[in-house]
């Protein structure tokens, strides 16, 4: 990698380094955090950013690509991509729950001061992360690993997608009322799974233990998994909100939010259809 492009990047992996680092600190140190919940998963969305760049920095500064038992053209930058949606849904939820005058567990202006600089130094954390991510992803005409290309951020994309949708369905349970969101509920476990053991082959380098060729497996994948969604994007709707179906009173925002991403799921395996089938036919 040339030097200019080196120093750019451990530029970039420092910074994020310390605002994920700040983030969770300032936020245990003062912000007096309810104990569980929303609080636990902010926390960790920082600690995991944390914990995933410090291994990555000091794997390549002590030159020991080579020794780690994982594909280090796909581990660095799926890290910085899970990274990234991590503390973009942290910089979110955390002033949404803890910055609000009402509900926020009674806290003087001091604790508020922590837990306003925690959600700053979440933001330029996602940052961050995301200008990593921009600077490991694949150029055109570059070889890469699978996961710095674009079908391979998506992939990393529709497994985070389906992780939000499983928190706003199970608790309480959504999807229990019809066998239509039963279906919806295997749809998003079903190409989870798929799209999820491709993330862990890539960086595992096990695709060769495949009976098929890698692309002819992505590209099954991809139209099953877009396929799947498209019944979920269409059924999900009208089984949940319709008082036909046993839809009661005004539909929850959880509900409302889960039927958004799950649209959004279907548009980014459309996406992941496209440019896989892109760099199946066309390079091939």
């Amino acid at each position: 990698m040339p030097l200019m492009t080196w120093s750019r990047l451990l530029s970039v992996r420092v910074a994020a380094l310390l605002f994920s680092c700040a983030a969770f600190s300032v936020a245990a140190h003062g912000a007096r955090l309810p104990h569980g919940g929303m609080a636990a998963w902010c926390i960790f969305c920082w600690a995991f950013s944390f914990v995933a760049t410090a291994v990555v920095v000091l794997v390549e500064l002590l030159g020991l690509q080579a020794r780690v038992p994982v594909s280090w053209s796909n581990f660095p930058v799926t890290a910085a991509c899970y990274a990234a949606l991590l503390c973009l849904s942290a910089s979110v939820i955390f002033p949404l729950y803890f910055l609000r005058e009402r509900g926020g567990g009674g806290y003087d202006g001091e604790a508020r001061d922590h837990r306003v600089a925690s959600t700053v130094f979440s933001c330029l954390a996602t940052l961050a992360y995301a200008a990593e991510v921009s600077l490991t992803r694949a150029r055109p005409g570059e070889v890469a690993g699978y996961m710095a290309t674009a079908p391979g951020l998506l992939k990393v994309c529709q497994t985070f997608v389906a992780c939000v949708i499983f928190i706003l369905v199970s608790d309480p349970v959504a999807y229990e009322r019809h066998a239509a969101l039963q279906w919806c509920m295997a749809v998003y476990c079903i190409c989870f799974i798929l799209s999820m053991g491709v993330v862990v082959m890539c960086v595992g380098e096990c695709t060769g233990w495949l009976p098929v060729p890698f692309p002819r497996f992505l590209t099954a994948c991809g139209l099953l998994a877009a396929l799947m969604y498209l019944t979920a994007t269409v059924l999900w709707p009208v089984f949940q909100f319709s008082e036909r179906y046993g839809a009661r009173g005004r539909a929850e925002s959880r509900l409302i939010a889960a039927a958004v991403l799950t649209g959004l799921n279907f548009l980014l395996y459309l996406a992941d259809v496209a440019h896989t089938a892109r760099l199946v036919f066309v390079s091939g």
